[in-house]
């Protein structure tokens, strides 16, 4: 009886996520601002350059929208900054997070660690990385966000989403991530990162569904 017991809670259960999945549907948001908005001077810094993805990648990851610049300090300091929104439509993708993505692109992780910084009056999660493709070396932070909270891990990520699909109605999600090139000297790279992100955090702000 106790196996017929639990063979019948995991039916009820699995046919009621199959009623679920099939009858609901997932709301559509908006980003609070449009991308092309972003300011191409802010705080002392100054857009040199912006790229587009291929159609090939856009296939792939199906976002939204997405921005993708660099920038650059008074003092030469040269950082990159790539946004991008799924807004939880039926023809939005989803994250692709670097810890898959970079190896498949020939780049191989040297280190990686999550952990927060203190960002226009929040506790922003995030990870660290370094990553290396022959002599090349690239810092990386980058975190996920979802309905204005920060995720620093692909569990919580997909937590948030389940979560938020059964009761909020919202899929909605944001990956960013700013980079500059390590060298030899990566805490100097990441002095570099985060005196960006001290700037830009309350502006990327501004542009993200709550």
């Amino acid at each position: 009886m106790n196996l017929r017991y639990r063979f019948l809670v995991i039916f009820v259960l699995l046919a009621g996520m199959g009623a679920y999945m099939s009858f609901h549907r997932d709301l559509i948001v908006p980003l609070a601002r449009p991308f092309g908005e972003f300011p191409p001077v802010h705080a002392g810094w100054r857009m040199v350059g912006q790229s587009s993805l291929s159609e090939n990648v856009i296939k792939v990851l199906m976002p939204t929208n997405y921005l993708s610049r660099r920038y650059v300090a008074e003092d030469g300091t040269t950082v990159d900054m790539y946004l991008s929104f799924f807004d939880g439509g039926p023809d939005s993708g989803g994250i692709h997070s670097p810890k898959h993505c970079m190896p498949g692109s020939g780049w191989f992780e040297m280190s990686s660690e999550r952990t927060t910084m203190e960002l226009g009056g929040e506790t922003v999660k995030l990870v660290r990385a370094v990553y290396a493709m022959g002599e090349q070396r690239e810092l990386i932070y980058y975190w996920f966000d979802m309905r204005g909270k920060t995720m620093s891990d692909e569990y919580s990520l997909k937590l948030a989403e389940i979560k938020g699909s059964m009761f909020h109605n919202r899929r909605d999600q944001s990956f960013i991530r700013i980079s500059v090139q390590a060298r030899d000297n990566v805490e100097a790279a990441q002095k570099q990162v985060e005196d960006f992100l001290r700037d830009f955090f309350p502006v990327i702000r501004e542009y993200l569904p709550l």
